[in-house]
């Protein structure tokens, strides 16, 4: 059903097969030896014109989890593109050598524009503000991992609400399940953009810039980093940067089953004074990321 397909954003994906690669993920997590060959000769490709590192670790571990190889860069000027190639040219040449393509980008748009050049799948890695739809997949495959089903639940999202694409990505997938709420937690600056609010239901979220008041009726708290690349003024950057930091106190006015969520890299947001409370999974959040992209990377190759 999803051989050969793109991922561009979340909506590229029904609920159904969203749950196809779940489900795929959970067997994985459970028997890991099973899959060992299943991309045997396949090559994943990966692009990445800004920087990473969990988001490339984790589709590099992938595909040699399931024994493929990889092709790519990690810094544009190491590739033809610092020669002046197109993104047409780049891609249908990356599509002679390689069965499957993850690329990241800085300019929004991007992913869905190489898509266009071949019938290699393409997967977004992240394009600007926009959208990281495997991002989004890790943190509802988390979800699912912690609340056994995505539905009749509180969700804090916390910080760069302006310019936080995982976020964005996650408010828009997740307001596809049943009675989820969103409180968003911002200061005034960085609030959730309009056309992000506008797709949501009326009555579904509420905008506050207390975190203290919110994190008492949050099931899942998460949190991101002011994002100090997304800033034209680095005064303004300063200014926000601590704006709200997770530490003991207010985890005390949390829920005992609550979950506190990253996608990391953090900066001051989250005290690491707090790293061994059991309610902060941020770690193994990353290393689902890692499962929920073996699966994606499955599906899409039709294995």
């Amino acid at each position: 059903m999803l051989k050969g397909k793109h991922l561009i954003e979340p909506f590229d994906f029904s609920l159904e097969e969203l749950d196809m690669i779940f489900d795929v993920a959970d067997q994985i997590i459970a028997t890991p030896d099973r899959y060992l060959d299943v991309c045997k000769g396949k090559i994943l490709a990966t692009l990445f014109y800004e920087p990473s590192t969990r988001t490339r670790f984790s589709f590099e571990a992938a595909m040699l989890r399931l024994g493929g190889q990889i092709i790519g860069f990690d810094d544009p000027n190491t590739s033809s593109t610092a020669k002046g190639e197109s993104l047409s040219d780049t891609i249908r040449t990356i599509a002679c050598y390689a069965d499957i393509s993850v690329i990241r980008h800085p300019r929004e748009g991007t992913a869905k524009l190489a898509s266009k050049f071949t019938d290699m799948p393409i997967i977004n890695a992240g394009d600007g503000g926009h959208q990281h739809p495997t991002q989004t997949l890790t943190d509802l495959l988390t979800i699912r991992q912690y609340h056994r089903e995505i539905k009749n639940l509180t969700v804090g999202v916390c910080g760069d609400l302006k310019f936080g694409r995982t976020i964005h990505s996650l408010v828009k997938a997740l307001s596809r399940y049943p009675n989820i709420h969103f409180k968003m937690i911002s200061p005034e600056e960085l609030q959730m953009p309009s056309y992000i609010l506008d797709e949501l239901l009326p009555g579904s979220y509420e905008i506050t810039n207390q975190l203290e008041t919110a994190i008492g009726d949050v099931d899942i708290l998460y949190m991101s980093r002011v994002q100090r690349e997304r800033f034209v003024s680095e005064d303004e950057y300063v200014r926000l940067k601590d704006f709200f930091i997770l530490d003991k106190e207010k985890m005390e006015l949390a829920k005992k089953d609550m979950i506190v969520m990253h996608p990391l890299p953090r900066v001051n947001e989250i005290s690491k004074e707090i790293d061994g409370d059991a309610r902060c999974v941020y770690f193994e959040q990353a290393k689902f990321g890692m499962f929920v992209r073996m699966a994606l990377i499955i599906k899409l190759l039709g294995l």
